[in-house]
């Protein structure tokens, strides 16, 4: 079997795991299921990802040809994207099962068997060389992110949730309006079909609509500020192991789907004409500090980060605007660590709700001594999110100030700057409580947590400090995926 054969069941693999997962008993068996799917994904995406840096991979479904069958089309950039949430559904399982015992101690096989469907939907998105195929796998993945987010121990988690279903309801109805535009005017719906037709009929109104109902669904979808309500109270209420899924995969798919469709549909030269870069300059900077300041008057920690994850998209927004090779690169390359460092962030934080059962910033007064592994590898992934010297949040952020350097955008080198003096505030009051205040009168004792919770903690915290320093990685691809987008498709 070749690379391009072995592409799809990157998707097919938890795709079929799933139903099997909904059919088996008991705890561990549908755990253990889930685990070897995604295991399965990721050693795939491991394969393809050399093959793809090369070269695009293309593979047609049942020998379809494209444009009138539906393909997967894989280059540089979304081989890095399909590693990246392969991995990171690995790890998150490989941690969530003493927290899904906790939390969802019945019906399991139902909840693992939803959890590959939302990551083998993310993967579809990935893949897939079909704009209308996106929102078919877009739908699958949001669908049973949906379900999983009712399925939170909160009481307010269903109302979440159905706030969650609203918006994505209106992103997707928004993007697929503007695909059926794009179909009117050009007759096709394969990606390589529309980047080579759409130069033809740029200027008619309907493509520019298209455009405007695409960003908006996409922005919907990725949590862009203003349109990022439904994910503070998603992330909140969620299951545990759903809020660091969703933190590190959902959001981060939704940015590949708008840099696929903004420079490789339309292409370079129609995002210049069209207010783009200036609509996302302002949006990023807006993104980055409004975020902030909400994230430091949290009081519930998942709460906290998830304002912390609207901001880091805000940057990553920021980086896609400036509309050059440097600018994509930091948008690429945030874009992996930021998933690294907030899943870290949110695993210690929902760790320590394992322990206490509070996300509370007052259940972690004192916790620095009875639960100093924990607060430590928060602490150590904080320094990433602010963007300390040797973390992978510092790589990314230095790439993105240079280039807004490079086109003399002190204003976003500033807005930068302050951000990350920010993270230092919502990140050091966290450390605050844990290391210099007592615990809370008549709290009882909290033990350390368990070794299954911990070394998947800390394997994303040495990656934060690892991809710090040798960013060859991350950067070297992230540079490679960049110049795919700036060239179009070829």
């Amino acid at each position: 079997m070749t690379i391009t054969e072995l592409m799809p069941f990157g998707v097919l693999v938890p795709l079929i795991a799933a139903p099997i997962c909904a059919l088996l008993p008991g705890r561990f068996l549908p755990w253990l299921t889930a685990l070897i799917a995604a295991l399965l994904s990721a050693l795939i995406m491991a394969n393809v990802l050399p093959a793809a840096v090369a070269e695009p991979l293309r593979y047609a479904f049942g020998n379809w040809p494209p444009p009138i069958g539906i393909e997967f089309r894989v280059d540089a950039v979304n081989a890095f994207i399909g590693l990246l949430v392969s991995l990171m559904a690995s790890i998150v399982l490989l941690w969530a099962r003493l927290s899904v015992n906790q939390e969802i101690p019945e019906r399991q096989g139902l909840f693992y068997a939803l959890f590959l469907m939302a990551f083998s939907g993310l993967m579809g998105i990935t893949l897939t060389g079909d704009a209308f195929n996106l929102f078919v796998f877009l739908e699958i993945s949001s669908l049973s992110t949906y379900a999983l987010v009712a399925m939170g121990r909160p009481k307010t988690a269903p109302l979440s949730a159905f706030r969650y279903l609203i918006m994505g309801t209106l992103g997707a109805t928004f993007y697929l309006i503007g695909v059926g535009m794009l179909y009117i005017m050009t007759g096709t719906l394969n990606m390589v079909d529309l980047a080579e037709r759409l130069p033809a009929v740029a200027d008619t109104r309907a493509v520019q609509a298209g455009f405007a109902f695409i960003i908006v669904g996409i922005g919907v979808k990725l949590a862009l500020f203003p349109l990022h309500r439904w994910l503070p109270g998603a992330y909140a209420n969620a299951p545990s192991a759903i809020t660091v899924f969703l933190s590190s995969t959902a959001t981060k798919v939704a940015v590949y789907a708008l840099l696929r469709l903004v420079f490789t549909v339309f292409g370079i030269s129609f995002a210049t004409e069209m207010p783009y870069a200036e609509i996302f300059f302002i949006l990023g900077l807006f993104g980055i500090l409004l975020p902030s300041l909400w994230a430091i008057q949290q009081d519930n920690l998942k709460r906290l980060l998830a304002y912390s994850s609207v901001a880091q998209i805000g940057y990553i927004i920021l980086g896609i605007s400036l509309l050059s090779v440097t600018g994509l690169t930091s948008g690429l390359v945030h874009l992996f660590n930021h998933a690294i460092i907030k899943a870290a962030l949110f695993m210690c934080v929902c760790t320590v709700i394992y322990q206490t059962g509070s996300a509370r910033l007052y259940a972690f007064q004192g916790l620095g001594r009875q639960m100093p592994l924990t607060m430590v590898a928060f602490v150590l992934a904080g320094l990433g999110l602010i963007g300390v010297p040797l973390t992978a949040g510092f790589i990314s952020k230095w790439m993105l100030i240079q280039a807004a350097i490079e086109q003399d955008l002190w204003l976003a080198v500033v807005v930068i700057l302050i951000g990350s003096l920010m993270a230092v505030i919502y990140i050091g009051k966290v450390a605050e409580a844990a290391w210099l205040k007592e615990p809370v009168e008549g709290s009882k004792p909290v033990k350390e947590a368990p070794i299954g919770l911990l070394l998947p903690m800390y394997a994303l915290v040495f990656a934060t400090y690892y991809f710090g320093i040798d960013t060859r990685l991350t950067l070297d691809i992230a540079i490679a995926g960049a110049q795919v987008l700036m060239e179009g498709i070829q």
